[in-house]
């Protein structure tokens, strides 16, 4: 009994190094979680005579900045690798005048799990 207890440990192990997902992985999920964030709290609370005062969507520019924001959310992303999963930490400060937010992640079996997200 003991030996089949360690022989499902080594292969669970195994297929929990083969399935932790990369900083790349990291940065898409983040970036689409910072978007959906942006487009259903940020955009809505908008008004919109501000947005029709200056042309602008909130939403397209929110798309638009896609790159950028896969680009901040890199520099400011701190990987610690465990192996079989891997811990991700992203303080997001883009100036003095904003808030700024600090994101916690654990990343295994090539999903994220975000445990803690908080504004400073």
């Amino acid at each position: 009994m003991t030996y089949f207890g360690a022989v499902g440990l080594v292969v669970l192990g195994v297929a929990m190094a083969k399935t932790n997902p990369s900083q790349a992985e990291y940065q898409e999920y983040a970036m689409q979680r910072l978007t959906k964030y942006l487009k259903s709290d940020v955009c809505k609370k908008t008004p919109k005579m501000l947005e029709s005062l200056i042309k602008l969507d909130c939403n397209k520019v929110v798309d638009s900045a896609s790159p950028q924001v896969r680009e901040l959310v890199g520099a400011t992303t701190e990987r610690q690798n465990f192996l079989i999963f891997s811990i991700y930490r992203t303080d997001l400060k883009l100036n003095s005048w904003l808030p700024s937010y600090t994101f916690e992640s654990v990343g295994a079996f090539n999903s994220f799990y975000t445990y803690n997200a908080e504004q400073q």
